[in-house]
């Protein structure tokens, strides 16, 4: 539940309680029909949301025998919404929906409070919650099939059937195990962990069974959870070398409501040297985001420089990129001008939307903690 970029889906078969898939987005595929989907269908769609896929058959068992699935997907409220967490999570959860599933979007709570976010602070991370799901509404994920279900209202309302859970998986495995897990927290094994954080894994594996998920839609940073729960894209940050955007670091990501003049200067300053695929954040944007939001990416440009250009496909414009016809300088202009259309009816509902206006300016006075 703390913070990640990639994707990994956990789907069980309904006869033989969870299962275990692990998959990396790959939204590059056409949007769902309005026809009814065939199997077939449904199932290249949910597969279409991550990389790595354990048990393929689990998951088309399950979608031949379950016509509405449960998907779940929990996130600490933890500060302000980066781009990928918004726009790459609602493209993810369009596509569930649109395969006929149903998803719960577990607000960890109390799980942000036991990994001390906003300094363990419950008030300030119901605040940030809030302001999560302003967001979510306001760029355009299919709510009709979604439930946010809060942590702490859930576990208190269910507690004779959570916590008895939560101490068999704990009874069940060593503390050696479970400190593995750490890397869900955004932590290692070397960091001191507080009792509260030995805790955390086992409320994790134990909300999978208590929402009776068929498929997890978690990060891949969960990974080592999800298979405790089975035996019982990332997107980069714009700065070199940094492997993952950072709450703490506003430089190193795009912000859900950030301005359009920030969002031109992060990405004018972002790394993106000519000719240079791997490791450059600014093709993982226009990868992850731009071709699965638009279908396309369009360039503007003199034509001495080769004039106008659209791509249909990521492999065309990493072709041009690599050979140098496509240069930065007209890439820069044009992935800002793509996110800025993203964003725009996010800004629009925080300055129009008092409740929104004012959850954001909490948000922004609060200090990270993690």
């Amino acid at each position: 539940m703390a913070e990640a970029q990639k994707v990994q889906i956990l789907a069980g078969d309904p006869s033989h309680g969870v299962g275990s898939l692990l998959l990396d987005p790959s939204p590059s595929d056409p949007q769902p029909a309005a026809v009814p989907l065939t199997l077939e269908e449904r199932f290249a769609l949910v597969r279409s949301v991550g990389e790595e896929c354990i048990q393929e058959e689990e998951l088309k068992n399950l979608l031949a025998k379950k016509p509405v699935p449960v998907c779940y997907d929990g996130f600490e409220p933890s500060g302000r919404m980066h781009i990928a967490q918004g726009v790459m999570k609602t493209i993810n959860v369009n596509k569930l929906t649109s395969a006929g599933c149903i998803v719960k979007i577990w607000i960890a709570d109390w799980f942000a409070q036991l990994n001390n976010k906003m300094g363990g602070d419950l008030k300030k991370i119901h605040t940030v919650g809030r302001y999560l799901i302003e967001i979510w509404k306001a760029v355009g994920m299919n709510l009709d099939k979604v439930e946010f279900l809060w942590s702490s209202d859930e576990i208190n309302s269910r507690a004779h059937e959570y916590w008895p859970l939560v101490m068999d998986i704990a009874r069940r495995n060593t503390l050696h195990r479970i400190i593995r897990c750490s890397q869900i927290m955004g932590r290692n094994e070397k960091d001191e962990l507080t009792a509260a954080q030995i805790l955390y894994p086992c409320m994790q594996c134990a909300d999978i069974f208590f929402l009776k998920a068929d498929i997890c839609q978690l990060g891949m940073d969960q990974r080592k959870v999800n298979v405790l729960a089975r035996e019982y894209y990332m997107l980069p940050g714009l700065q070199e070398g940094q492997e993952k955007m950072s709450k703490s670091d506003p430089s190193s990501s795009i912000y859900m409501e950030d301005e359009e003049g920030e969002v031109n200067v992060k990405i004018k300053k972002a790394y993106c040297p000519p000719k240079v695929v791997e490791g450059n954040p600014c093709l993982e944007y226009i990868k992850y985001i731009v071709f699965p939001w638009f279908g396309h990416f369009e360039v503007v440009r003199k034509e001495e420089n080769g004039g106008n250009k659209t791509y249909n496909n990521m492999e065309e414009l990493i072709l041009d990129y690599e050979s140098g016809v496509l240069h930065p300088a007209d890439l820069k202009p044009a992935l800002s001008k793509a996110l800025n259309l993203i964003l725009q009816p996010v800004r629009d509902h925080f300055k129009n939307n008092s409740v929104a206006k004012d959850l954001l300016k909490s948000v922004k006075a609060y200090r990270v903690t993690r």
